[in-house]
């Protein structure tokens, strides 16, 4: 697979980002929200209309709820951190894993959340064990990479899929320990021929999304979002403690779907709390209070999986129909 490098419009998409924050954020929503409505309403029928819900295509597990970085845009800064520090237990970690497994679940799956996976120091072990337990599940991680060496990526990527370092900084420039990594990589890409290893030049100070009104720099209490979310419908966020919230955005902790301490991850997904959910924010995230103020936006891994799943299931479809021709 190939070693990449993404900049997110050079130059001039990092001036934008520093100089006209709200606009950059602003239109980038706004070019989102225009261009995937009709896929987003596709897939939400298609998994309203289900004998029972289908698999959730994406599955963030945090083992750790901390991080070393101060990015402007996240609470979970190190200084801006309100969360009680958790680690999850190992047993429950392995439970939730087979749970997966047990499930045939072949999604994709993270080992990240607000949080920087590597402070965890059995980061490793524990994608070792979700690559055997889940062997077809697109395995990805997201890190900072400010601790990241060498050795560490070539005892991660054994396990994984995909290996994204984000270079937040303010200078447009490689951390020192990343541009080793990055060249190394650039040099040696039959080392890393099984997993994408993709660099991403990040400013530190951006104004992203609200994240359901926690992010520090871009606070809305006014404006409620008519447009719905796919979380709901896509997505399982598991806290370190094994509660199972409604999404990424809570950064804070504060929902609770399920906890998988005494609930299977397979009845949390499609329990009474979550039907309601989706049922009240289908047409619009004023349904719901937690989510009608928040503005995030996935447009890239979530949109892709659900791309693939309803061309997938529009071929299979086809092919039956075929049948009775």
């Amino acid at each position: 697979m190939p070693v990449k490098y993404h900049n997110f419009g050079g130059r001039l998409g990092w001036n934008l980002q520093k100089w006209f924050p709200k606009l950059s954020s602003g239109s980038y929503l706004k070019l989102q929200l225009s261009t995937r409505n009709k896929t987003q309403k596709q897939y939400i029928d298609y998994f309203m209309s289900a004998k029972e819900p289908p698999h959730p295509l994406v599955v963030n597990l945090e083992t750790i709820n901390r991080c070393n970085s101060d990015c402007a845009f996240c609470t979970a800064n190190r200084n801006a951190e309100k969360r009680p520090l958790c680690k999850m237990d190992e047993g429950l970690f392995e439970s939730i894993i087979d749970q997966l497994a047990d499930w045939g679940y072949k999604g994709h799956l993270t080992l990240y959340g607000n949080n920087e996976p590597f402070i965890d120091t059995r980061i490793v072990e524990f994608h070792k064990y979700c690559r055997e337990k889940l062997p077809d599940s697109f395995i990805f991680l997201s890190t900072n990479g400010l601790t990241l060496t060498l050795e560490k990526v070539k005892e991660i990527i054994p396990y994984v899929n995909q290996l994204i370092i984000n270079n937040y900084c303010l200078d447009m420039k490689l951390h020192k320990n990343v541009k080793e990594i990055y060249e190394y990589a650039k040099a040696h890409q039959d080392e890393f021929k099984d997993v994408e290893l993709l660099v991403q030049m990040r400013y530190k100070n951006a104004v992203l999304s609200n994240r359901a009104g926690s992010a520090p720099n871009k606070v809305n209490d006014i404006k409620i979002i008519k447009e719905t979310c796919l979380m709901p419908y896509t997505d399982v966020f598991i806290f370190p403690d094994g509660r199972m919230g409604i999404c990424c955005c809570d950064n804070f902790e504060v929902t609770t779907m399920a906890d998988l301490k005494v609930t299977p991850i397979k009845e949390a997904w499609n329990s009474p709390l979550y039907q309601k959910v989706r049922n009240d924010i289908r047409e619009s995230r004023a349904g719901y209070p937690f989510c009608k103020y928040c503005d995030f936006i996935d447009a890239g891994l979530r949109m892709d999986a659900v791309t693939d799943t309803l061309k997938h299931r529009a071929a299979n479809h086809g092919a039956r129909q075929s049948l009775f021709k």
